[in-house]
């Protein structure tokens, strides 16, 4: 493009200004107008199209992303016919083995979920709970059940479905120890202690000193308070004597001055053995009970408690600082008990009342009640992909009544004898 600019002759008449413009004399900026107008409108073609490219992409990465979660979802679900390693261990009522097969309350609550999942079951019977959780949380099952408490910091291990039992701490002791003795039979028995032998040994002794003085001085008074036919008479008077003052109920008074210092001294040293005397029995009494009569976790204190390794039982007497021994299954603590070694279990209540009304009735007895509250949960690896289906089975089994059912037939004698 040309761009001119018209000047006019000297013999041309004199050109008017809006002559100019009507002449074309501004004609160079028209047409940059008219350039600057196409330029414009190229550059909002290119931006609609720059626009349009990028909605474009977008759909396309949201359209990719649907589709990989969709087919994420698909391989998260439960395939007919899977079968899964599920590790346990035994602990009645919640895992037995009968006639070489396994059973019980969490074994047959297993075995419903999996017909839910239309999915096989290979059980892994492990000694420990730590072996269990491990087996578990190592991804070699991919799901643990028995009776494993929901705790925070096993969390952190392995996940956990939605509870499957409520559940909580209990103590058990040996039927002698299940409640205090009754106030005759403890009097009895304190009758044979050590205490109540040392006490009548110290009231002998204290009758036994003043009897000669109390005869000497008092033999030939002729008020004479021991007066007898025979020297064995006299002497068995002098003991009565000293014996009703050291009780504080003696009703003579010796003649002498002698025998009545004597008399004086005695009735104090009498006062002191009552005071003492009752003191002593009243304690001794009063520990007996206390030892005798647990009837909650604040009377575990002074005595040696058992608990199973890794259980929230062993965490509480930790936690306490109680006097505890861990074993690694509960049927060792059970024996341990029954052998006097120790005076309690702490351990999960429907595990310790099921031994209490079967294998163990008549040697030990349940006392106090529920104390922590806890519910057990069915494991899963971290992230496992079969929590949520899981769940989702056992949601229904609560809905339809089947729970009920199972839990029925393995708890609802425990309850009543209970």
């Amino acid at each position: 493009m040309v761009w001119q600019t018209a000047f006019p002759s000297p013999a041309s008449p004199a050109v008017s200004e809006s002559d100019r413009i009507g002449n074309g004399h501004c004609q160079r900026p028209q047409k940059a107008a008219i350039w600057s107008e196409a330029m414009a409108g190229g550059e909002m073609a290119a931006n609609d199209r720059g626009a349009s490219l990028i909605w474009r992409v977008i759909f396309a990465i949201c359209i990719l992303t649907l589709g990989f979660a969709n087919a994420q979802e698909i391989a998260t679900q439960p395939k007919p016919g899977t079968i899964l390693r599920v590790a346990t261990r035994v602990l009645p009522p919640f895992v037995m083995e009968k006639d070489g097969q396994l059973t019980g309350f969490s074994i047959e609550l297993w075995n419903a979920i999996a017909q839910q999942l239309a999915v096989g079951s290979q059980f892994v019977v492990k000694d420990a709970l730590p072996d269990l959780i491990g087996e578990v949380q190592s991804g070699d099952a991919q799901a643990g059940i028995s009776a494993v408490s929901i705790t925070s910091s096993r969390e952190k291990l392995v996940d956990f479905s939605h509870p499957i039992f409520d559940a909580g701490l209990q103590i058990m002791v040996p039927i002698g120890n299940a409640q205090p003795e009754s106030g005759l039979h403890s009097l009895l028995s304190l009758f044979a202690s050590p205490d109540f032998r040392d006490l009548m040994l110290l009231m002998l002794f204290l009758i036994l000193i003043p009897a000669p003085f109390i005869w000497l001085f008092e033999r030939r008074h002729h008020e004479n308070m021991v007066h007898s036919d025979t020297p064995l008479g006299a002497m068995a008077k002098t003991l009565w004597w000293t014996s009703t003052t050291l009780a504080g109920q003696a009703r003579d008074t010796p003649g002498t001055v002698a025998g009545r210092i004597v008399a004086a001294i005695w009735m104090f040293v009498g006062l002191v053995f009552i005071s003492y005397f009752t003191a002593t029995i009243t304690t001794s009494l009063t520990v007996k009970r206390l030892q005798l009569g647990i009837l909650g976790p604040n009377d575990l204190a002074g005595k040696t408690v058992g608990s199973v390794t890794g259980s929230t039982g062993e965490a509480y007497l930790k936690q306490r600082q109680l006097t505890y021994v861990s074993y690694p299954q509960v049927s060792d603590a059970i024996s341990a008990l029954e052998s006097n070694k120790i005076a309690a279990i702490v351990y999960d209540a429907p595990i310790l009342l099921y031994y209490a009304t079967h294998d163990g009735k008549g040697k030990v007895a349940m006392t106090g009640a529920i104390f922590r509250p806890e519910t057990y949960g069915i494991l899963f690896p971290l992230n496992s992909k079969w929590r949520r289906p899981v769940d989702e089975a056992l949601l229904k089994l609560h809905e339809d009544g089947a729970y009920q059912n199972i839990y029925d037939r393995w708890f609802a004698a425990e309850k009543s004898a209970d």
